[in-house]
């Protein structure tokens, strides 16, 4: 791997980080506290090109890749982890449609989705299922020239605000189907939001289906093949995660290293004292490594590799190190730290929601586990 970023990678993580110091930033705490979708920032990610950086021109894409989609999430979520948020799980869909959409329906759903003309989701989980694809109770039976779709799922992010869903169902065989839904089919509804304790405003809610009716053209690859299409697509889902667990330490890092410095103890900036000293060395540490793990998933994933493995580790060293690094934060900022209108609080909860979402920490060690001994 090539450590040295392009002059365009630099370029676009200077205009990344432009656009989240000064449009994202400011509104952070606002979204967290209101808990409200922030409509016009997801739309300006679009306007902007950050939802089809990895992929090709001939679908709306930019071409860039997926090491420069990171570049570019990391900026987003350094501001704000709901926002960067948004981006990263619109990349799911995205990914889905093309690894396995026909070309039609890459044009129809891949294009607008990368252009940001529209926005995408993902309804896998249900009340019983965790990250269990068996238990999936959400159904799609055969009807005339397409399918009907019922059932119920758990925790959608960017519910009221997607304009497509990607949904897995269990069909008439064995295995799963992949369905990419438009919100405004009927019977499709979303229903009562999910209150999380991080990642605030990122519209996570119940959505129920119907009688909703698919056309046969809103199926993914082919059925049955519904897993393969989920374990493919939320890899950059993983990848999406891990970026954001990187960002959200070195956020709380930022504003460790500042308040260190001003803060003042015996005459002296704490900054000069070796308990801090100890601690600010040992978040940029694990950050550091952290970011290695996500640049080589994004690396790897631009050669044309799977990332199953690679996602996974980045996965969940970067959640842990995103909940150990805001905890030390913590340590160094003291009752500042605690105080609700103070940002590392806001981190601390945000980080934690990296450890759970797009797969808790255990199955992440289930996935690594198996790679190892295959």
């Amino acid at each position: 791997m090539d450590f040295n970023l392009s002059e365009q990678q630099r370029m676009l993580q200077r205009a990344a980080k432009d656009f989240a110091v000064k449009a994202v930033k400011p509104r952070a705490a606002e979204i967290d506290s209101s808990g409200q979708f922030p409509f016009e920032l997801a739309k300006e990610i679009g306007r902007r090109g950050y939802q089809g950086l990895p992929y090709p021109a001939e679908y709306g894409g930019s071409g860039a890749g997926y090491l420069s989609y990171a570049l570019a999430l990391e900026q987003l979520c350094q501001a704000s982890l709901t926002v960067g948020a948004i981006m990263a799980i619109n990349t799911v869909p995205e990914e889905a449609i093309f690894r396995f959409g026909n070309d039609e329906q890459k044009k129809r759903f891949l294009s607008p989705l990368a252009q940001g003309e529209k926005l995408g989701g993902i309804a896998f989980t249900e009340a019983e299922t965790g990250s269990d694809p068996n238990a999936i109770t959400t159904t799609s039976k055969k009807s005339g020239d397409g399918y009907i779709i019922n059932g119920q799922k758990q925790f959608v992010a960017l519910a009221p605000a997607a304009d497509l869903t990607l949904v897995f169902t269990k069909g008439a065989g064995k295995g799963l189907n992949a369905f990419v839904i438009d919100i405004s089919s009927k019977g499709y509804s979303v229903r009562e939001p999910c209150q999380t304790m991080g990642l605030k405003g990122l519209g996570t809610s119940v959505v129920y289906l119907d009688d909703v009716r698919v056309p046969q053209g809103n199926l993914l690859g082919t059925e049955g093949q519904g897993f393969d299409i989920l374990r493919e697509a939320i890899s950059l889902g993983r990848l999406g995660a891990a970026v954001e667990g990187v960002a959200v330490a070195q956020a709380a890092l930022d504003i460790s290293i500042d308040y260190a410095k001003q803060r003042k103890a015996m005459g002296k900036p704490i900054a000069k004292l070796p308990t801090i000293q100890w601690h600010l060395a040992e978040m940029a540490g694990r950050i550091e490594a952290g970011r290695l793990l996500v640049y080589r998933a994004a690396f790897a994933r631009d050669q044309g590799q799977d990332i199953k493995y690679e996602s996974s580790l980045a996965k969940l060293f970067s959640s842990r190190i995103a909940v150990e690094v805001t905890g030390m934060a913590m340590q160094v900022g003291g009752s500042y730290g605690t105080m609700t209108t103070m940002p590392l609080e806001r981190l601390y909860r945000d980080a934690k929601m990296t450890e759970i979402y797009v797969g808790i920490s255990e199955i992440q060690r289930n996935i690594i586990a198996e790679r190892l001994i295959e």
